[in-house]
């Protein structure tokens, strides 16, 4: 079997979204012979120390992520038409830096973007992307909604302000 990890996953601890559980999930990547698997829950960290000892349990490499919600203007801002539809942006530790600043973004998206949903933005992961690497996400990712909105040029800008942070 040609190596392959799965870094977007939801665990139980995405509510309303993830059903797996982390000792079946570790479980099951190790039955897979895969040597490693993210969590990459919505919007939090909860999950990851469980997930972390239970996957080096079994063997296999925890890779601690998040698939945090970006606010499309500021994570200040509270306006429903405008602010009610962040987008999914998925970050993956690459360090002990890594796991620092995401947690950093975690709590900030609770402590100061939270608007239905704990959000972040732009400026606040200009200084905090060390460590960290980023993945444009599902369809509700900035880039692939540009995209389906047939804004190529948008989705590009989008994606190349990301390289350049990250």
């Amino acid at each position: 079997m040609p190596d392959f990890v799965h870094l977007h996953v939801h665990s139980e601890y995405s509510l309303l979204d993830g059903a797996c559980r982390i000792k079946g999930l570790a479980a099951r990547a190790k039955e897979l012979g895969q040597n490693a698997v993210a969590i990459t829950d919505h919007g939090v960290m909860y999950g990851v120390i469980d997930f972390y000892k239970e996957a080096k349990k079994q063997g296999i490499k925890p890779i601690i992520g998040c698939e945090v919600y970006v606010a499309p203007r500021s994570r200040f801002d509270k306006e429903a038409r405008l602010d009610g539809k962040p987008y999914h942006l998925v970050l993956l530790c690459e360090n002990n830096t890594g796991y620092r600043n995401l947690t950093h973004l975690v709590s900030q998206g609770f402590i100061e973007g939270f608007y239905s949903k704990p959000r972040i933005d732009r400026q606040l992961l200009e200084g905090h992307t060390e460590g960290l690497i980023c993945l444009s996400a599902c369809l509700a990712g900035e880039i692939p909604r540009a995209l389906m909105n047939g804004d190529y040029e948008g989705a590009k800008e989008t994606a190349l302000w990301y390289l350049e942070q990250f």
